[in-house]
């Protein structure tokens, strides 16, 4: 018995030692600046290589032909999913990496860069005077769920090889700027993704790995597990997932009425997740796929290309996409401080300063960083299972009653003749009767527009301010969204706008332009 008690005692000690035993990643300085190289190239090519297709295929499988040339990598510089996030570099290089949330989203609010989605509603909320904090809360952002920081989380991981943990930690504090909930999972899974891809040499592991990092309960979780789940019961054929992950989560998109169009994060990121495991590491194959599968292409062959650019590193990405960065390396991208030579150098310094605790090593050609087990962040309640039920443009006469100064009006841009009115002086009001559990008011922003109140069932629920510093938000998928609210009793209501005779003291006006209202349940 003392001899099964000291055998007892000596397997679980070997046990316990054997799993609490430390893991590092370890590499050559060399190698490590291979991995930083290839992300950044990758992430060059796989924008440029989906750009043309951009959400020219929604809802559908593109069979079409795919054209590369190397020389094509060159536009790259004038990308948003590379100037958006190389602006935060630029805060945090000029106030450090524990630079405040609000600071970034001041620098990010105040850049000299067109913005969309989720991106462009927290600038109009930090100029309506939000904090960081609360610029993208449900409430606040109908957008917040979009993929907007899914595309420009790729430098945060980038710059915490092997430290999925800390990647998290500064993707919670970038992140909040632009998104909530499955929005804000979406960068903090492709950064943890990049972040283990530097340690890891399975696609799959990656994966697996990066979504330890968002909470199991969140719908981007399960629709990712789905993307698995596919992989692993038919792991030839990309397409039949594409279909399983389609007739689950095609329409799941609250911000827009264009439907088959969507910009939703979970959606979007189980095309990253199809691309990665059925490209099985191939760098051209994986490009195919992402664009393939429709939708937001150049975001999302870009995030995939940039998991495989770290995993394998610069010199394994073949010449035929690569070869003509060397001669661009040191032109800048549009609206920074860095080109891609510079870009490498910087992230080079970021990962000395996050790299530099806890028994980390990099120097004398050696790097060896702690592999810290993944935590998920903390789930966020977002619009869960609200659904578009349809919406009713001003045209149908029927529906809005418009009382005062209401006038007709179009942008008249070549395909886009969408009927808007536009209420030209204080006094006007609109009112509609709908039946579902929320609405949002679609029009445009401008700075000759004014303030409103707005009403259900008589009462007071939001004073709106539609006054922005330029037109926005008014090209097609895109449009500008006034106020929303959900949560409301199912049923039939009365929404009422009321046009203030107060005004921003920047605007030149009162306008509100109004082009539809949409329906939720």
């Amino acid at each position: 018995m003392k001899q099964i008690r000291v055998l007892f005692i000596f397997f679980f000690t070997v046990l316990f030692l054997s799993c609490s035993e430390e893991k590092y990643y370890t590499d050559s300085e060399a190698g490590l600046l291979d991995k930083v190289k290839g992300a950044w190239a990758a992430k060059m090519i796989g924008v440029e290589y989906g750009m043309p297709f951009e959400f020219a295929h929604c809802g559908e499988i593109y069979d079409g032909p795919v054209e590369w040339r190397p020389e094509m990598v060159e536009g790259a510089l004038r990308q948003d999913d590379i100037y958006g996030q190389a602006n935060f570099m630029m805060t945090f290089d000029a106030l450090g990496l524990d630079a405040p949330a609000d600071s970034l989203a001041s620098n990010f609010a105040h850049a000299a860069f067109p913005l969309c989605h989720s991106n462009l509603q927290a600038r109009k909320n930090f100029f309506d005077g939000l904090p960081a904090a609360e610029l993208s809360l449900p409430e606040n952002n109908i957008h917040c769920e979009d993929l907007d920081f899914q595309i420009e989380a790729d430098f945060i991981g980038i710059i915490h090889p092997a430290m999925p943990r800390a990647s998290s930690d500064m993707a919670m504090k970038v992140g909040q700027i632009m998104s909530h909930a499955d929005g804000l999972y979406g960068g903090v899974f492709v950064a943890a993704m990049d972040a283990v891809a530097y340690y890891l040499d399975s696609v799959e592991d990656i994966i697996r790995t990066a979504l330890e990092c968002i909470p199991y309960e969140s719908t981007y979780s399960e629709c990712i597990r789905d993307v698995i789940s596919c992989y692993r019961e038919n792991p030839d054929d990309w397409t039949a997932a594409w279909e399983t992950i389609e007739d689950k989560w095609g329409s799941n998109d609250v911000c827009t009425p264009y439907i088959p169009f969507n910009i939703d994060a979970k959606l979007n990121g189980a095309y990253i997740a199809i691309a990665l495991l059925y490209g099985g590491g191939d760098f051209g194959k994986t490009l195919e796929i992402a664009v393939r599968c429709g939708q937001d292409t150049d975001c999302n062959a870009s995030n995939a290309a940039t998991v495989l650019g770290i995993m394998n590193g610069y010199d394994a990405i073949p010449d035929r996409f690569k070869s003509h960065i060397c001669n661009i390396s040191g032109e800048k991208f549009l609206f920074t401080d860095y080109s891609f030579d510079s870009l490498v150098d910087k992230s080079m310094e970021f990962i000395r300063q996050t790299a530099g605790t806890s028994g980390n090593v990099i120097g004398d050609g050696n790097v060896r960083i702690r592999i810290r087990k993944p935590e998920p962040v903390p789930l966020q309640e977002g619009f869960g299972e609200l659904r578009l039920a349809g919406f009713r443009s001003v045209s149908d006469a029927e529906f809005w009653k418009f009382d005062g100064a209401w006038e007709d009006f179009s942008y008249n841009d070549p395909g886009d003749n969408a009927p808007y009115k536009v209420a030209a002086a204080p006094g006007a009001k609109v009112s509609a009767v709908f039946e579902g559990s929320g609405f949002a008011l679609l029009g445009s922003w401008n700075s000759d527009c004014g303030k409103a109140e707005v009403y259900v069932d008589d009462v007071l629920m939001k004073e709106i301010d539609t006054y922005f510093r330029e037109e926005a938000g008014k090209y097609e998928g895109n449009r500008a969204y006034l106020c929303h609210l959900t949560g409301l009793a199912p049923g039939k209501h009365t929404m009422e706008l009321v046009v203030s005779d107060e005004r921003n003291p920047s605007s030149s006006g009162h306008k509100i332009y109004i082009e539809k209202i949409l329906i939720y349940r």
